[in-house]
């Protein structure tokens, strides 16, 4: 059973790889975005934002790498909203293979998709001037991270491509997640905040998902931040992973 999910998974993940290779549009897209804010908060305003002795490229530069997850995962919820309403779910459901791996194709496309534009915007970060003394564990730990919240997201995204009635109905959930590194630690510390918005900040999940990032890259522990980070993080994925599966089996009934 296991063998002809993984199999019928990796051929579907090849098909919609190939959508996704025939416009690459998405991708850039993806990435322009960041990487203008980026451009844009150094070059700007970075003068202006006190962040202590560390540059200012990299403090922001985690809080940059989860957009381009905020606004990828949104293609996601639309190439889902256009197989089914192309009728490729019935296609597939006249098939022998099996069912969960029609979701689990669009999830690990939207990996690979955003795995491209967070390696473009991180190229860019370095070029002008991104630069972290952490050595290989701590990358791989920020990668891990970054891993995680793209699946929790992707998984996020399931859910109104599988409801919604229009296409912008599908992509218009990702509006609030790209909101969201605005009002955290993302670009300005939030100690700098007026009360009840400081308050949203620190309480919300970007603020230590985005700090355990920052730690982990600056080299630093990232032990209390990291636990809180992947807490919200696992939680929104089970959660999320467990309404998209059923919505997916009621619809396949």
């Amino acid at each position: 059973m296991t063998a002809h999910l993984v199999g019928d998974t990796a051929a579907l993940t090849g098909r919609s790889l190939k959508h996704v290779t025939r416009s690459l549009d998405t991708v850039i897209t993806t990435a322009v975005m960041p990487i203008a804010f980026l451009l844009l908060f150094v070059f700007v305003f970075g003068g202006a934002i006190d962040t202590g002795r560390e540059a200012y490229v990299d403090y922001l530069l985690p809080g940059i790498l989860l957009i381009p997850v905020a606004t990828g995962v949104s293609f996601t919820a639309y190439r889902l909203f256009q197989d089914k309403q192309n009728g490729i779910f019935e296609r597939f459901r006249s098939l022998p293979i099996a069912r969960s791996s029609v979701l689990w194709a669009h999830v690990l496309t939207s990996l690979v998709a955003n795995a491209v534009s967070l390696v473009v915007v991180l190229a860019v970060a370095l070029l002008i001037g991104f630069r972290s003394p952490a050595g290989p564990l701590a990358w791989l730990a920020a990668a891990g991270i970054v891993l995680l919240v793209t699946l929790a997201l992707t998984w996020l995204a399931v859910i109104p491509g599988l409801l919604a009635t229009t296409p912008d109905g599908a992509s218009a959930f990702s509006y609030p997640l790209v909101l969201l590194p605005f009002i955290s630690s993302a670009f300005v510390p939030t100690a700098s905040m007026p009360g009840p918005v400081r308050w949203f900040a620190e309480h919300q999940p970007v603020t230590p998902i985005v700090n355990a990032l920052r730690d982990l890259l600056a080299g630093r522990a990232a032990d209390g931040e990291l636990g809180i980070a992947l807490a919200w993080t696992v939680g929104i994925l089970l959660i999320a992973f467990a309404i998209a599966t059923a919505l997916f089996r009621r619809r396949a009934v």
